[in-house]
Parts: C-alpha cells; sequence; structure tokens
C-alpha cells in the first residue's frame, strides 16, 4: 500500500521518499527554492515544534502529502528548536540551479545534525559541555563513553551497573546511542529514561570492529597506549561513538585527537541524591533551574571553557592532597595581589572559547573571524607570561605546560585582515600584498573601468580613429564600437565580432583577455580567499593538540583567579587539607545563601567539628532554625576545599573524604509508582550500602514518610548501624527527640541543638541559627505554624492537643483527653476564640499529679470562666 502512494506520488515527493528510505530517524528537512519543506510525518512533528502551519500538498495520482514549511533564511532559529526537542535533523539541498536544470533538481542530504552532534554557537550553551553517550552491557559491566563533539573531549570507562546513575547525573546528556537489542537493559536506570536515544545496529557490537574503528580514527596500531587493553565494553561503546559520528556526519572530526580514561574512583564520589539536594547545578524549587544553585554562586569565571572545567571539577572533587595543594597554592599567589588578578581578568575578557572555535575548524564549518579569535585568544599566553612576577613560582610552572604556537599566530595575522566577514562567501578577508595574483584579480576589479578608459583611449591614438568607444552588454560582452566611416583605419589585430548598419563590432585578444579577467574576477578573487583560508584552517588542524592543550591552562588561569576574586570579595580563607579523619570548621557560612541574602541579614555562621572520638553528632531544633543549612553548609565547604578553592569560614581542617552523601527531604516519584517513603529510604539504602569510613553523611530526617513509631524505629537502627559499623563522619538533623538519649549512650556521638529564644509569655520564639552542644526535646512546630500563618483557633487548639499528647499515657490522661475534647467541642459550637489565658491555665495542670475527680473540677471551674 504504501509502496503503491509512492509509485503514483509526484517526481519530487518520489525524491523525497529515496531520500527518507536512508535517512528514517531524521526530519528531513527538504530545500525547494527559498523554502525547506517537511513532509507526512515530518510534518506533523515540525508544525507542532515550530508553531507553524500544516498544510497539504497535491501528490500527483496519489493522496495529498501533509506539508510544513519555513524559509532557508530562518534555518538556524527552526533547527535549534527541532534539536531542543530532541530530533534528530538531516538538510537536504538543491545541488543545481534550477534555472539551468531540465526535470527535477538534484537534492542530497549535506548535513546530519543530532542534539548531540552540533557546533553551533547559536545552539549551544558555552558555559557547559554538550555531551553525547553511548553505553555498551557485557557480563563484566558496562562500557561509557562520553564525547562533547564541540569541543572534542572524548572520555571511556567500564564501570559497575551500579555506578551507571550516579555517573550519569554528573554529565549533562543530550544525546545516548545504544545497541538495539539492549534497549530493555538500560531502560531500568532512572538516569537514563528522559534522554533523546538513538539506536545502531547489533552487529556494531564487534569487538574485532571497534578495535579497527578507533585504531583508524586515532591512527595508532594499537590502543594500549589509551589503557583500554583488556575493557571490552569500554571500547566497543567508544567505538560504537566513533562509528555513529562517521555514519552520519561528513566530517572526520580531527579535533577529536584523544580518548581518555573516565575517572571516577580517583575523586570524590557525589551520588545522584546529593547532587540534586545539594542543588549544585539546578535548584529544586526556582523556576530558573540556575538561580540559588552552588555553581551560579561560586562560578565567576570569565570564560567559557573556565566555566565548562569548573563544572567538571565540582563533579569531580579530589582526593589527592598533593594535588589538591598545587591547586590553592595557585589560587593563592593570585589572593595576595589584587591588582593581578584584576588585570587577569580584564585580559581573559578579551579571549573567545578556543576548544568550540576548534571543532568548527575541525568540520569545516569556521569562519575567517573565528581564525582571528582564535589567534587573540592564544595570544592571551603571551601577555599573560609577561605579567607574572618571579614569586610566582606556581604560576610559572603552570605556564611552562604551554605550548608554542607564535608562528601559527603570526600566520594568522599575515594572513587575515582583522575586520574580516563572518561569511566567507562574501570574500575581502585576505590581507592586501599575501598574495600577487589575488592582489592583480582584485585591481581588475576595483580599476576596471579606469583600465577601459585607459584602454580605449590607448585605442584611439594606435588607430587615429576619433570616435572609437568600447561597451559592454550581456549577450556579447565587451567590444570596440566603430562607425563605418572609420572602418578604412581598423587595424589587423581587431577581430570582427558584428556588423551593424551603420557600426561593426570588434574585439582584440587583449579585450578579450581583460572579458574573462573581469567577469570572473568576482569568482575567481573568491575561490582564491576561500583556497588560502582552508590552506590556513589546515595549517591550525596541525596544531589541534597543542592548541586544545594551551586552552586547558587558560581556563585552569581563569578558574584560580576567579577563586582568588571571590575569595577577596567574600572573605574566604585557604583550608588545611589532612589525610587524617577529622573535620573542623570554625564560623563556617553557606556559600549560597551568603551570596544572594547577604545584604540584607548578617549570615549566623556555625562551627563544626567531627573527630575520631566524635564522629556523630544528633542535630535536633525546630523547623526553619537552620538545621539543613547547617548541614548543606558542611557540604559545600568541603566540595569547595577538595575542588582547590578557598572556603566561607575562620578556619577550616578538611580530612580528605572519599564519598559524599545526603539525605534532604523527599518527594514521590509516581510516574514509578514510588511512595515519598520509599523514595527516602532508597536513598537510605544508598548511603548505607555504599558510604566507608571516609565517607562523609549529611542526612535530614529519616522515617518521617511513616508512622512515629515505625519512623523511630528505623532511624534509630540506621543511626546506630552508622556509629558501630560504617563509622563515617556523620551528621543527622531531626525532630525525633528520643535519638539525643541515643546519641548520649553511643561512644562516639554527641548532641547539638539550634539555639532558640523564648518571648517571655512563651506565645513567640526567634530562630538565633546558632548551633550549640546538647540536645533539645521541643521541636516549636505550632510556633512555625504560626509564622505560617494559620488561624489563631487552629494554633490555639493545636497547643491544646500537644499538652494532651506530650502527658504520659495513663487512665489519669485518658480521662482528661476526652473532658478537653468537650471543651474544644464547646468552644466550637459557641464559636468562642480561645484565649492565651485558657492556654495559660490549662498548661499550668499537672495531670500525673491528680486524680480522675480533681481533674472533673478543674474542667467544671474553667467551663465556668471561660463559657458559662
Amino acid at each position: 500500500m504504501i509502496q503503491d502512494k509512492k509509485n503514483k506520488s509526484t517526481p519530487v515527493m518520489q525524491q523525497f521518499w529515496s531520500i527518507k528510505d536512508q535517512h528514517k530517524d531524521c526530519i528531513i528537512l527538504f530545500r525547494m527554492g527559498d523554502f525547506y519543506e517537511t513532509f507526512e510525518k515530518d510534518a506533523e512533528v515540525t508544525s507542532k515544534i515550530l508553531g507553524i502551519a500544516l498544510t497539504k500538498r497535491a501528490n500527483g495520482a496519489a493522496a495529498s502529502v501533509a506539508l510544513a514549511g519555513f524559509p532557508y533564511h530562518s534555518l538556524e532559529q527552526h533547527l535549534y528548536k527541532l534539536l531542543k526537542a530532541g530530533n534528530k535533523v538531516a538538510i537536504c539541498e538543491q545541488m543545481e540551479d534550477a534555472s539551468q536544470t531540465k526535470g527535477i533538481v538534484k537534492r542530497e542530504v549535506v548535513e546530519i545534525v543530532s542534539p548531540g552532534m552540533n557546533v553551533s554557537e547559536k545552539f549551544l550553551d558555552g558555559n557547559k559541555n554538550n555531551y553525547i553517550s553511548s553505553l555498551f552491557y557485557d557480563r563484566l559491566g558496562v562500557g561509557i563513553s562520553i564525547l562533547d563533539y564541540s569541543t572534542g573531549e572524548f572520555y571511556t570507562n567500564l564501570i559497575k551497573p551500579t555506578d551507571l546513575d550516579n555517573i550519569i547525573s554528573k554529565y549533562d546528556i543530550s544525546e545516548l546511542i545504544i545497541i538495539d537489542d539492549q534497549k530493555k537493559i538500560f531502560k531500568k536506570f532512572k538516569s537514563l529514561n528522559d534522554l533523546y536515544t538513538n539506536t545502531v545496529p547489533e552487529w556494531v557490537n564487534d569487538y574485532e570492529f571497534n578495535i579497527e574503528i578507533l585504531c583508524n580514527h586515532f591512527n595508532v596500531k594499537s590502543l594500549k597506549g589509551f589503557g583500554l587493553k583488556d575493557k571490552n565494553a569500554s571500547i566497543i561503546s567508544s567505538g560504537m561513538l566513533i562509528h555513529y559520528l562517521k555514519e552520519n556526519f561528513t566530517s572526520s572530526a580531527p579535533h577529536i585527537d584523544n580518548l581518555k580514561i573516565l575517572s571516577y574512583n580517583d575523586a570524590m564520589q557525589i551520588d545522584y541524591y546529593t547532587i540534586k539536594n545539594l542543588e549544585i547545578f539546578e535548584s529544586l524549587l526556582n523556576d530558573n533551574k540556575k538561580k540559588g544553585t552552588f555553581i551560579s554562586s561560586i562560578d565567576k569565571t570569565i570564560t567559557s571553557s573556565g566555566s565548562r572545567l569548573l563544572k567538571k571539577w565540582v563533579s569531580n572533587p579530589l582526593i589527592n592532597k598533593m594535588l589538591i595543594e598545587n591547586r590553592l597554592d595557585l589560587v593563592e599567589e593570585f589572593t595576595k595581589d589584587y591588582d593581578f588578578v584584576d588585570e587577569t581578568r580584564n585580559k581573559l575578557k578579551k579571549t573567545y572559547d578556543i576548544d568550540r572555535i576548534i571543532s568548527k575548524v575541525s568540520c569545516n564549518k569556521a569562519n575567517p573571524a573565528d581564525l582571528i579569535n582564535l589567534a587573540d585568544s592564544l595570544d592571551f599566553i603571551n601577555q599573560f607570561k609577561l605579567m607574572i612576577s618571579e614569586d610566582k613560582i606556581n604560576l610559572t610552572s603552570l605556564l611552562d605546560n604551554t605550548y608554542d604556537t607564535n608562528n601559527l599566530l603570526k600566520k594568522i595575522d599575515k594572513t587575515l585582515k582583522k575586520d574580516s566577514s563572518l561569511n566567507p562567501k562574501k570574500g575581502n578577508f585576505i590581507n592586501d600584498g599575501f598574495s600577487k595574483e589575488l592582489d592583480e584579480l582584485r585591481k581588475i576589479s576595483n580599476d576596471a573601468n579606469q583600465w577601459m578608459l585607459d584602454y580605449q583611449s590607448k585605442l584611439k591614438d594606435e588607430t587615429t580613429i576619433p570616435i572609437l568607444k568600447i561597451k559592454f552588454n550581456k549577450i556579447f560582452g565587451y567590444y570596440i564600437d566603430v562607425t563605418k566611416v572609420h572602418s578604412d583605419k581598423v587595424p589587423d589585430y581587431f577581430i570582427k565580432k558584428q556588423t551593424l548598419v551603420n557600426n561593426e563590432r570588434y574585439f582584440t585578444e587583449e579585450l578579450k583577455n581583460f572579458e574573462h579577467k573581469i567577469l570572473n574576477a568576482e569568482h575567481e578573487i573568491l575561490l582564491l580567499e576561500n583556497n588560502i583560508f582552508n590552506n590556513l584552517c589546515n595549517e591550525v588542524l596541525n596544531f589541534i593538540s597543542e592548541i586544545q592543550k594551551n586552552s586547558n591552562i587558560i581556563s585552569q588561569v581563569d578558574i584560580f583567579s576567579s577563586f582568588s576574586y571571590l575569595s577577596i570579595k567574600n572573605n574566604y580563607i585557604r583550608p588545611k587539607i589532612t589525610e587524617n579523619f577529622n573535620l573542623k570548621i570554625k564560623n563556617g557560612r553557606h556559600p549560597v545563601i551568603e551570596e544572594m541574602f547577604m545584604k540584607k541579614n548578617q549570615f549566623i555562621s556555625n562551627d563544626s567539628d567531627l573527630n575520631e572520638n566524635e564522629y556523630l553528632s544528633i542535630i535536633t531544633g525546630p523547623n526553619m532554625a537552620g538545621k539543613s543549612t547547617y548541614l548543606r553548609q558542611i557540604g559545600l565547604i568541603v566540595i569547595m576545599a577538595q575542588i582547590g578553592s578557598n572556603v566561607p569560614a575562620n578556619h577550616a581542617e578538611i580530612g580528605i573524604v572519599d564519598k559524599l552523601f545526603t539525605r534532604v527531604g523527599a518527594s514521590d516519584n509516581l510516574v514509578e509508582g514510588e511512595s515519598t517513603f520509599l523514595v527516602e529510604m532508597q536513598e537510605t539504602a544508598n548511603i548505607v550500602n555504599n558510604a566507608t569510613q571516609n565517607s562523609l553523611i549529611l542526612l535530614d530526617e529519616i522515617g518521617r514518610g511513616t508512622s512515629t513509631y515505625d519512623g523511630l524505629s528505623i532511624a534509630w537502627a540506621v543511626t546506630e548501624y552508622l556509629h558501630n559499623d560504617i563509622k563515617a563522619k556523620t551528621l543527622f538533623a531531626t525532630h525525633y527527640h528520643e535519638l539525643v538519649s541515643l546519641a548520649n549512650d553511643l561512644e562516639s556521638a554527641n548532641n547539638l541543638n539550634v539555639l532558640v529564644e523564648e518571648s517571655s509569655g512563651k506565645s513567640d520564639i526567634v530562630f538565633l541559627r546558632k548551633i550549640v552542644s546538647g540536645g533539645t526535646d521541643k521541636s516549636y512546630g505550632i510556633y512555625v505554624a504560626k509564622m505560617a500563618g494559620l488561624p489563631n483557633e487552629i494554633i490555639a487548639k493545636s497547643k491544646i492537643y500537644l499538652e494532651l499528647l506530650t502527658s504520659k499515657k495513663n487512665s489519669n490522661a485518658l480521662i482528661f483527653s476526652d473532658e478537653i475534647k468537650s471543651i474544644i467541642n464547646d468552644l466550637e459550637n459557641k464559636k468562642i476564640n480561645v484565649s492565651e489565658d485558657l492556654i495559660s491555665d490549662l498548661s499550668q495542670i499537672k495531670i500525673n499529679d491528680i486524680s480522675p475527680l480533681e481533674g472533673l473540677n478543674i474542667l467544671n471551674e474553667l467551663i465556668k470562666k471561660y463559657i458559662d
């Protein structure tokens, strides 16, 4: 049926179907004159995403087809939307001039673009990587490969399936590639569920096939130099990516010139929940996902590449003391000299995104302005070296690792005009004097009219013909016009072109040569300029490795100077990094809250002290008092220290943390059929199953999603397990006051609480947000409810119930309970507001010290006083 429809279609639609059959997974943007058209299902999808009209097109004997299109000049804005929606797009261009072609115009797919495979600056966020990932599962584990096509960064490793969600959560994956028959295997991983996914055929998983692909791409005889000797699954996953690239994209991608091991065991492991709970990259509450995040507060980098590198550092904090200290040394050299920081940052503002310029050069998408920007950016290294004083030995050492690219910079400067066009098709971007041939062509083009006047004057002198003119028309081109009166004076080297009634038209070999030059000059200028430019691009590609390494060092300089800028601005100090167990922070502050609200309220700093004698702290106190802030600030300070940044504190001694875990709040996952409590228990299970003694565990409530006794039992057991078995540094904020006594009984535990100041009438409280030693048996939840705006009647009744529920469960209390309920009902029926006096009278009743009869007498007195 479908084939019959295709056979009856118009020639244009048959051409479309032929192209679509070769690119079934793509939306085909089919060039028709000044428009890109989409058809059938492609049109339906495109119409919905772009918000353009869905129409119909006649299709010969076949039924009409759906149609949606847009003008060719608006390609970039529409292509961006299609990619953003997770579509793969094939751009099909006309390969012939329709005006000079008989029959149907030849069309070909000239480019395929997918969410993870594009280099356009208009489609990408400069401050973050655009990763495409491939996965392959075998009995030894999961081979994972991650590539940023726009920068050339390429990583792979063989990991445990249990590590996959955590690793994927660290990278903003735009596109996922898997083997077709492994869809079900990877469906169970939460981190992969929402990713745009493409598949490759099953035969692509052949081990030898992928070794050959990788060896050919990197031009090596074996993969041993990449550390991939026995890691079959990682070889297959990385080979799959290169195969996918070469099958779908025309570029050979020489900028992808290295394959590194994706490291995760040699860095602090931060799991998916912790990245989410600490709001490291995305806010949990703000519609603007970046506002209020950790990265938004510490990322003061100037360059896009610096910002991208910082995100990698935050995702993978160091666990090697020497490497951390080296970074801190570099930060310190900046921090000691504010003018130096300021000058460095000002010069960095004049640089561009080197990595993405190189990828554009590699993919034949660069323009002359890109190379000018590349040269200016690389020249930063020369300028920076001149700025470094002799005492900055660490910065000098860092710059010693740069490569000399000055010859390339000189070549770019000699070749290209500083005000080069962004569009190579417009020409005029090669310097005068660079090419003698180009200069001659430009002279011809610029001086054509003057040449003709001079040549005309020359011919008049040579022939003594007074009325001789050089003219031009589209049919005959350039010609010499002579009236018949002077025909006898025409020399032999004049070649007759046309005879008219009163005139005769001639040309000379010199005029013919000039005509050829002038008519083709613009075309030849453009060809010659582009040829020179392409040769220059090839020279740039010869320095890919050196340029990328220099770019990395510029990014590091950007990060270190931004850390210093932040330290000076916010009064951060250098942390003391140790390999012992201790975590001691004096007057620590939350970097995000301080950054956002410092102008409004002075942030209340707090101390922390976890050591081998006391490594577990139970923190009690009311809601809104600052327990969660306290927990989060400790986690963020540790991350900052281990990425090599100064920290918001007066003093910090950080014993290196191998894994950071948080369990803060909970929400249900209805799509997966998971309740709030189940999600909470999954996070807790992840912690107790993976934490080590060198980990840092930050818990904000456990067991709140179930009944009180169930929750308390779980919290109690988890606390004992963390203390007795794991022995990791642990801070546990809880409303279960029973855990206060547990902490007193455990050998290496202590109690902390958040100070609260009560007014004299005990009707209001003030949160002091100060963490002090000792536990508390009050939650102040009713006070928080009052602050939130609950009606006074509800607040008053809540206080009565609280007095009842916190009393011991004996017979007196049970009898008293019924009478209390009766009073409440009377108050409700008579619509009498419960006064503070009644609350005060009720609170003074000592239930356990009176008999049931005395209790009834007291209640009668209260009824007479407040109701009768």
